[in-house]
């Protein structure tokens, strides 16, 4: 009984755990320069919305209500990234790859945030429910 409430949680302390280990390894093998760079926040920003993911995907599997991310906004993040990492083949100007890596982080962020405040709004009407 007490085995079977605390499983699915397991899973997401693992997945967590290995997320952050991945952060760990990011932040490890980066020289100091690298943190001034704005692709290093686009990756801290891209590993954190793939925790949320995780996170989001985990909780579908336990929770009646299924809540989706915000597709449109997780691929502009995407091409937001995809051209700070490119800003130079495209010929951008270093202010403007700043602004995509902005745009991305931007997206990621609101895109999490959005997720998250689903997981609160459920989690508040199912304790109104049972109270």
């Amino acid at each position: 009984m007490p085995g079977s409430r605390f499983r699915p949680r397991r899973w997401t302390v693992i997945a967590s755990g290995l997320l952050c280990g991945v952060l760990a390894l990011v932040v490890a093998f980066t020289d100091r320069a690298a943190f001034f760079s704005p692709l290093a926040a686009v990756v801290v920003a891209a590993v954190g919305a793939v925790a949320v993911m995780l996170q989001l995907r985990f909780r579908n599997r336990r929770q009646p209500t299924v809540v989706h991310a915000p597709v449109w906004l997780n691929l502009l993040g995407i091409a937001f990234a995809l051209a700070a990492l490119f800003a130079d083949r495209l010929r951008l100007t270093p202010q403007l790859g700043q602004l995509m890596a902005l745009g991305a982080v931007g997206s990621f962020a609101i895109s999490s945030a959005v997720i998250l405040h689903a997981f609160r709004r459920d989690r508040i009407a199912s304790k109104s429910d049972s109270g």
